[in-house]
């Protein structure tokens, strides 16, 4: 097998793990949102320094916490990814999923509107089409929900800021990760022991629960280091497509596996955010770039 065929097979692994995330989570219940997120955080932190230790990297990761501005600048994507895993826990847990796929489907184009802001890039004459009808369809989703769809805008904003935030660093995504989890181990830790000494806690309750806790920082972390060999293997043009899978087989498990509803409406608005998706697509294909090539990670 080819280094170029491992890649393809890594990335396409990690983006079709994160797509099948709405199967697990909902296995996790009773344990609310903030609990499930602080077993992923501890427990993907833990894995993270497993793997810098076996890559000999904790010096470097260390000395990313002893400069003041990127351990800042960590703490920030830290809370935005937060604010992330938060909504999108909440959103699959309380059958929302498909409003939680328009989120990420949402993120591309909000990225490219990030590239224009934030790095003064320039747009194509297709690319003002792909953004003309994500626009739309967002409007018309909106008339269809009867309100803002607030849990889509949450999950893409509170994304791309954090992928603009990893940009500005330029970093290796484990120890990145690494380095996020650290500084929110007070938050999280603190949380899960507040728990225990409360006798709340989900974990220890039941064995299978217990193990699949310590499964969400697993789910995490393998699915990034797959992305991470797969960086390293093929264009990340291609990676920016692959992008496009993860909330594809989102709201394919909302609608034929969890039954949620998709009036005429919504379905009109979806259509016309993938046509704004495969312009976009489209693009990036035949430009051989995107402008958020760079970020296109599922931490």
């Amino acid at each position: 097998m080819s280094r170029y065929q491992k890649g393809l097979i890594f990335g396409f692994t990690s983006y079709t793990i994160w797509g099948l995330f709405p199967l697990y989570w909902p296995l996790l219940k009773p344990a609310n949102p903030m609990e499930i997120v602080s077993h992923r955080a501890v427990w993907s932190l833990i894995i993270c320094l497993i793997a810098v230790g076996i890559g000999k990297q904790f010096k470097e990761t260390l000395a990313m916490l002893r400069n003041p501005r990127i351990a800042l600048r960590f703490a920030v994507a830290a809370f935005f990814i937060s604010v992330n895993w938060l909504t999108y826990i909440y959103a699959v847990n309380h059958q929302q999923i498909v409003e939680a796929s328009l989120g990420y489907y949402m993120q591309p184009i909000l990225l490219v509107g990030m590239g224009i802001i934030f790095f003064k890039e320039s747009m194509r004459k297709i690319q003002w089409v792909a953004f003309f009808f994500a626009v739309l369809g967002v409007v018309v989703l909106t008339v269809d929900f009867g309100r803002i769809p607030l849990i889509s805008f949450l999950l893409a904003i509170s994304w791309s800021t954090y992928s603009l935030v990893k940009k500005k660093l330029n970093l290796g995504a484990l120890q990145g990760l690494a380095v996020e989890t650290f500084i929110s181990l007070p938050v999280y830790g603190g949380y899960l022991l507040w728990l225990a000494a409360h006798g709340t806690g989900q974990f220890g309750q039941k064995s299978g629960l217990s193990i699949l806790l310590i499964g969400a920082g697993v789910v995490t972390a393998v699915p990034l280091l797959l992305f991470n060999g797969a960086t390293t293997r093929i264009p990340m043009t291609m990676l920016g497509l692959f992008q496009y899978l993860t909330p594809t087989l989102q709201f394919a498990i909302a609608v034929w596996v969890r039954h949620e509803p998709m009036p005429t409406g919504r379905w009109l608005g979806f259509v016309i955010i993938w046509i704004a998706l495969i312009t976009l697509g489209y693009d990036l294909f035949k430009s051989g770039r995107t402008s958020n090539n760079s970020v296109a990670e599922f931490d």
